[in-house]
Formats: structure tokens, sequence, C-alpha cells
């Protein structure tokens, strides 16, 4: 059997994919996407920018934007960027959402941009505070379809206690658009003191997934494609800066990473923190709570449900000693009532995920190639 320490070094000589045109599974969160961001936008990004750039309010405030490329490389491993304002420690993200339907049990893409881009704040710890809009709108759209899409947005924020701050709309010729499309970006005030970000993650930190995975992805399927698993399957969509708020009054330095598992599901999440930090992730897949009609439909559709995306949970690595009063503040919040210890961090095989199956036997974790279910977000 082989060790796996030696497989955290294996590479492959030759490259494995050789795409000359965007297939879907460079949206898909897996590892084509991280492929586009690392060989295309972050080397691109980089020879644009130089390493600090004047803010245009300077002259008033003497602020500055400091690391502007490390900012997109930041932001590419992190869920938001982190920009440092005349002392002021500003999360700034952005996302886009094209999600098919446009409503789906549980929700709508006008509460998934919006819970969207208010846990990618979160997940670096920032207090979110304003939210722009923009809508790509295809001409023939129903103005009722696109009002109800308002009005989930103009719900959830003011239920988030955010701003919609400005916003924008374009129009393009029928057929170019599917309905409509939406970018949102965020920003959010990172309190003193905190410092959550991927690579903080270290061995012997305890790994927290706040609730059930894969009813997101899930409920989108199943009214896409008009399939029924032998129950009822809702959008776990939600805003969980509250959730992150209340784990960091519980401890603020305990608290290393936090990632909402999106596109690619829980298994990206952690593949990606396991590299950032150059450490070990292992956990115990019975530990993993899926909902049983996440696991039925799984095991018709042939998925893996660690793959499947989610919109209101969050994966957390605590410090050891900080674990418990973290999981018990969790559980009191309606966001992390039914949090668990899935696993924990180890110096073993850096970079590898590893799942403890049911047999007592390991398996290697890894992100999706490409895109299992398009369209999801």
């Amino acid at each position: 059997m082989t060790d796996l320490a030696d497989i955290a070094g294996w590479a492959c000589p030759a490259p494995l994919r050789d795409h000359q045109r965007v297939v879907l599974g460079h949206g898909g969160g897996g590892v084509l996407t991280s492929e586009l961001i690392e060989h295309l936008f972050l080397p691109a990004f980089a020879a644009g920018g130089s390493a600090t750039q004047r803010d245009p309010a300077s002259a008033l405030t003497g602020a500055t934007l400091t690391g502007a490329t490390s900012a997109v490389a930041d932001a590419a491993l992190a869920d938001a960027a982190v920009l440092d304002v005349g002392g002021i420690r500003l999360a700034f993200t952005t996302d886009s959402y094209v999600v098919r339907p446009l409503f789906f049990p549980g929700g709508s893409i006008g509460e998934l941009a919006v819970h969207g881009t208010v846990n990618d704040l979160a997940c670096r710890g920032a207090v979110p505070l304003a939210l722009s809009a923009g809508f790509i709108l295809e001409e023939g759209l129903e103005l009722a379809v696109l009002g109800r899409v308002a009005q989930a947005m103009g719900r959830a924020a003011a239920a988030a206690g955010v701003r919609l701050a400005t916003g924008d709309t374009k129009v393009v010729e029928h057929g170019l658009a599917d309905g409509l499309y939406v970018n949102t970006s965020g920003i959010g005030l990172v309190p003193p003191g905190v410092d959550v970000r991927p690579d903080r993650a270290a061995p012997g930190d305890r790994i927290i997934v706040s609730g059930p995975i894969g009813e997101h992805g899930i409920a989108v399927l199943s009214v896409r494609e008009g399939l029924e698993f032998g129950g009822d399957v809702h959008s776990d969509t939600a805003a969980l800066h509250g959730l992150v708020a209340a784990m960091l009054a519980a401890t603020v330095p305990g608290v290393h990473a936090l990632r909402d598992p999106t596109r690619g599901g829980l298994a990206t999440a952690l593949c990606e923190i396991a590299a950032a930090a150059g450490a070990g992730v292992e956990f115990t897949e019975s530990a993993v709570p899926v909902p049983p009609v996440v696991e039925a439909a799984c095991g018709f559709l042939g998925l893996d449900p660690l793959h499947v995306a989610n919109e209101g949970r969050l994966v957390a690595f605590v410090a050891e000693a900080d674990a418990d009063a973290v999981l018990a503040a969790m559980r009191a919040h309606p966001a992390g009532r039914d949090a668990v210890v899935i696993g924990s961090v180890t110096a073993e095989h850096p970079g590898v995920v590893v799942a403890r199956t049911a047999f007592g036997g390991t398996r290697i974790v890894d992100r999706p190639l490409g895109e299992q279910l398009p369209r999801i977000c």
C-alpha cells in the first residue's frame, strides 16, 4: 500500500488538459476553475498593476491601497480580498449569478446574489456594509419576473442589515442572456485583531461544518430537471455573517480559516484550504451531515455529496483549544444549530485531503475536475 506521505509529492509530468476554448467546467469551482485563475487571470492582472497604487481619495485622507497585485492573489485563494485603506481594513468581493432556473425551492437568484456576497465577506471575518447590484437583462424578460427578483434582493439585504448602495442595468438582445444575470460586489469592515484566511489553518485545528451539506445543489437540480428523490429538498441559502460574529465572539484568534463551500462543494473547500496552508486534512465520512434526500439524489445520479454546492453553510478551521467554545457558539445560533466536528488538520501528507471511510480505510478526496451541476449559483 502506498504511504500517504509519498502521495503529497506526486506530480504529473505532462499537462492533463489543453483547452483552446472556455468549457462549462471552467465555471465549476474545481480543478479547471483553479487552472483558469492561476494560469490566465493572475498573470494578466499582475502584469497590469504595481505593488502599491494610490487611492484617488489619498490627497484628502493619506490612504493607500497596499499590495494591489498581492490582493488579487489573496482574493483568488480566499473568499474576499482584504485591503488596508488608511489604517482601516476593508474586505472587498465580487460575484456573478447565472443560476437556472431563476426561482427554486427555498429561494431565487435574488436571495442568492445577496447571501453569496455577504457570506464571502463574512468568511474573511468582515462585517458586511454595502453591496452593489448589476443586472444583465435579456430583451423580452417579463417585468413581473424582474420585479420578483428585485424584491427578493431587497428583502434579503434588509434581513442581513446591509445596504444595496449602487447598481447598473444593461439589456442584451433576445437569446443572449437566458432571462437575466446578476453581479454583486460587496465591502465590509474587518474588526481589529481579526485575521481569517486559508493559509492560517494549522496542524491540530478542528474542522467544523455548520450544518447539512448538498441541499442547494440538489434543490436547483430537482426543479430544473423535474426530478423527485423521495422527499422535499430546499436550498439552504442564507446569510452567515451573524453566525461568524458569534464564532468570533467566542474567540477571535482561535478562528483560523473559514470558507463557504459553494461551487465544488465541501471537498473543494477542504482541498483549497489544505493547499493554501500546506497542511494535511483528515475527516470522517460518516461525521459529515448529509440529509437523506441529498444522499438518495446523489446515489441515483452518481454524484458525490462532497462535490455538491451549498449556499448557507460554512466550514471552519479552529484551534484545538478553542474548538469546544466555537462549536457551542455555533449551535446557539440558528444558522449553526446542526454544526458538527468532522475532522482535523495534520502535519502529515501536506496539501492532501483524506477521508476515513465506514470500512475503516482511507481515500484521497480531490476537487471535481469540471462542472457536475452547471448553473447552480
